[in-house]
């Protein structure tokens, strides 16, 4: 009886499985193509390459809850499959079109016993989770939060706007980018040559055919490979048994380009935000384009023109008081005409605002407007407040000067109330008929504030303010405080002028005081990024200071000279060696450049990176006897000590005090750098001068680097350094005094 009992199921295991088999072989090309492991999957290199975030984790399986979004076609719901096959955690899948509550609480069940029995991870995938409506994303709020499923999204739409604000902040979202032209023919070429593709048939696909394919798809592999399959199902074989797919075929077969637009997503605000962004950087040509792409894609023409109307005002004002008035008839003509021939009001309007001259002085509204939310209420001045009511019996509107009674129909009177005398809202522009304007006001408002100086009846007083000790101490806080100002400035001047994106891959020259290193993990939050230390000390150092974050968000810290990086970069991703998108650094080389570090930093940079640098160079710095007054002693000494210290700048044998920014630029140049450029910058700041400073500047030892003195020994006598010493004690101890700090930054890139 067990036999016959075993003898049907048996069979329809067999039945399951053929028909298993027979639906994976009807699937469309797109779903039987799908990659199963990392090393298949084309494109989002900017995520998925070598040395990634989000390659590491997927390969170290240390996944947490993840969002991918992105245009369709590009991978999203691929991606979740090859982390299905890739992981060792248990995957289910819930499209979130045809699910609801119910199917969340069942595959929340299945992760809790999995947990419980087996101790094993879940990773549930929501296709399309912006479909989930509020309730059905908070049912999934408890269960990622205490980690009983590890929730893996895919949406087209922004998941900031279509995404639970929860749920976003409990993952990290990864923005897929439409596939590049090179990459859809790789796939269009996968799909010729894959078993589960046509590999079967001889396929003959004209290389214009494949390219107008590739053109149309717009960045969609799904599009490109159902055309494709379209194509090659449809056409029969010649006599040779080829498939040729030919132009006329190919355009057939994908008839239309499916412009990416949604009246409600991301799509719409997108592409306004780009068209208003042309309109006010007076691109013509960018506005052309971005309102054909609109009205290609079915925008509401009266829309556009809404935008346009508001634009005229915000951007434009009196800079060309005619462009609202244009706009308005353009909009008025184009409900009279409708379309297609109100495309031509539309496109002129367009033309006529991305032409003008801009001002956004309108905004003058806005400041008055906080100036009404944020301070007290003054009282309307007598003489403006209205006098047809009770201005005989409270005297209101009296000593009211009538403007048209005189000259150039204005006299300076107070229009503003008394607590806002002389404030500033309007603020004209340079452009267009607002440039006379501005003129004008500029003129009548200083003879508005002479008159209200007249007015006045009480001076003001003067008085001044002896700080006590407290203020004191405060105020010598804040100048030993400049360090931090300076150093800020530094790094802001390295980021600023660098090339950043997310995903980038970033090496830190000087990781020492993690000044830099620390910027870069804020910036680079989808990327990587590496520090290097020149000793073992500073190398522990910041291995301590980055302990506390997770393993995946740690910078990579190297130990070792800048010339030693090729050695010290590990290599990931069988043996792929990890090249960097930016290199900084601050006071990374000294005078390195010329010993070889720079074609070193070259050697680990990939295609199109940047390189960007700080420099501090002895040569350019401020002269210390520049901060005393030398006038005390005997003129011969005076100028044997100014010659000595300059010579200290001269000597060509010290590397380290004589190269300049002229040796910086060449070794750029000789290491394969181009586009080198540099800015050179003085930073001010306030430095408190103590015996410990004095000290340190006028030790007799110090030969690794000599001081100061050791330096100056060679021109005085000793005798002559000690009065030199004293008259900087006198002068300088426990003194605050103005620094100089002269920065070069450099930049260049590998091509």
């Amino acid at each position: 009886m067990s036999e016959q009992r075993h003898k049907p199921s048996r069979s329809l295991d067999l039945f399951e499985e053929g028909r298993k088999s027979q639906i994976e072989n009807e699937q469309p090309l797109a779903a039987r193509l799908r990659p199963r492991v990392l090393d298949d999957f084309v494109g989002q290199d900017h995520i998925l390459g070598p040395g990634r975030l989000l390659r590491r984790a997927i390969q170290a399986d240390q996944l947490s809850s993840l969002i991918f979004y992105g245009p369709p076609g590009t991978g999203k719901t691929t991606l979740a499959h090859v982390i299905a096959n890739t992981t060792s955690s248990h995957f289910i899948t819930i499209n979130a079109v045809l699910a609801g509550v119910a199917d969340i609480r069942s595959g929340i069940h299945e992760a809790q016993e999995r947990r419980n029995l087996h101790n094993e991870r879940t990773i549930l995938f929501v296709d399309e989770v912006h479909r989930f409506n509020k309730a059905q994303q908070d049912a999934l709020l408890p269960w990622v939060e205490n980690g009983t499923v590890i929730l893996i999204g895919a949406t087209t739409e922004n998941p900031y706007f279509a995404v639970n604000r929860p749920l976003v902040s409990r993952s990290r979202i990864f923005q897929l980018r439409s596939l590049t032209i090179a990459e859809l023919h790789t796939v269009a070429r996968n799909a010729l040559s894959d078993v589960r593709g046509y590999r079967h048939l001889r396929v003959e696909i004209a290389t214009e055919a494949e390219n107008h394919l590739v053109d149309i798809a717009n960045g969609d592999a799904r599009a490109l490979l159902n055309a494709i399959e379209l194509a090659v199902e449809t056409t029969p074989p010649s006599k040779d048994g080829a498939i040729h797919v030919d132009l006329a075929v190919a355009e057939e077969s994908i008839q239309k380009r499916a412009v990416l637009y949604d009246k409600e997503g991301d799509y719409h605000f997108d592409a306004i935000s780009a068209f208003i962004k042309s309109l006010r950087g007076s691109d013509p040509d960018a506005t052309m384009y971005w309102l054909a792409r609109m009205v290609y894609a079915g925008e509401d023409p009266q829309y556009i023109f809404r935008r346009m109307l508001i634009f005229a005002s915000e951007d434009i004002g009196s800079a060309d008081p005619q462009s609202l008035t244009l706009v308005a008839a353009a909009a008025a003509t184009f409900d009279r005409v409708g379309l297609p021939e109100g495309r031509f009001s539309l496109a002129q309007a367009a033309l006529h605002l991305a032409t003008a001259p801009k001002s956004n002085s309108v905004f003058a509204f806005f400041d008055a407007q906080a100036a009404v939310e944020g301070e007290r209420e003054d009282e309307v001045p007598n003489h403006l407040k209205d006098a047809s009511r009770d201005g005989e019996g409270l005297g209101h509107g009296a000593n009211y000067l009538y403007p048209h009674a005189y000259r150039d129909h204005w006299v300076a009177q107070q229009y503003l109330p008394d607590g806002l005398q002389g404030r500033v809202f309007y603020q004209p522009s340079n452009q267009g008929a607002e440039e006379q304007i501005a003129d004008t006001v500029a003129r009548r408002r200083e003879l508005q504030l002479a008159a209200m100086l007249e007015a006045e009846q009480v001076a003001p007083e003067s008085m001044t303010v002896q700080p006590n000790d407290k203020e004191r101490n405060d105020w010598v806080r804040r100048a030993q405080g400049d360090t931090s100002e300076l150093l800020g400035r530094v790094r802001d001047g390295v980021f600023a002028q660098a090339r950043w994106q997310r995903h980038h891959r970033v090496l830190d020259l000087n990781g020492a005081t993690g000044l830099l290193t620390w910027e870069a993990l804020r910036r680079v939050a989808d990327g990587g990024v590496w520090s290097l230390c020149h000793d073992k000390t500073s190398a522990v150092a910041l291995r301590e200071m980055v302990a506390h974050l997770s393993e995946l968000d740690r910078p990579c810290v190297l130990e070792g000279g800048v010339s030693e990086l090729p050695s010290l970069v590990a290599t990931e991703d069988d043996g792929a060696s990890v090249s960097f998108d930016v290199v900084v650094g601050r006071n990374a080389l000294g005078s390195a450049a010329s010993h070889g570090a720079l074609p070193a930093v070259f050697g680990v940079m990939a295609a199109g990176s940047q390189l960007s640098l700080a420099e501090v160079f002895p040569k350019r710095a401020q002269r210390l006897c520049e901060l005393v007054r030398l006038d005390q002693l005997d003129a011969d000494l005076r100028d044997r000590v100014l010659r000595a210290e300059e010579e200290i700048y001269e000597d060509e044998s010290n590397a380290r005090v004589s190269w300049d920014v002229g040796d910086l630029n060449e070794a750029l140049t000789a290491a394969g750098f181009t586009s080198v450029q540099h800015r050179i910058e003085s930073i001010v700041s306030e430095r408190r001068i103590n015996l410990q400073h004095l000290g340190s500047w006028f030790s007799p030892g110090g030969d690794k680097p000599p001081t100061f003195a050791k330096l100056l020994r060679r021109h005085i006598e000793t005798d002559e350094l000690e009065q030199l010493k004293k008259l900087f004690e006198v002068q300088l101890a426990h003194t605050e005094v103005s620094w100089s700090t002269t920065y070069v930054f450099a930049t260049g890139l590998k091509k």
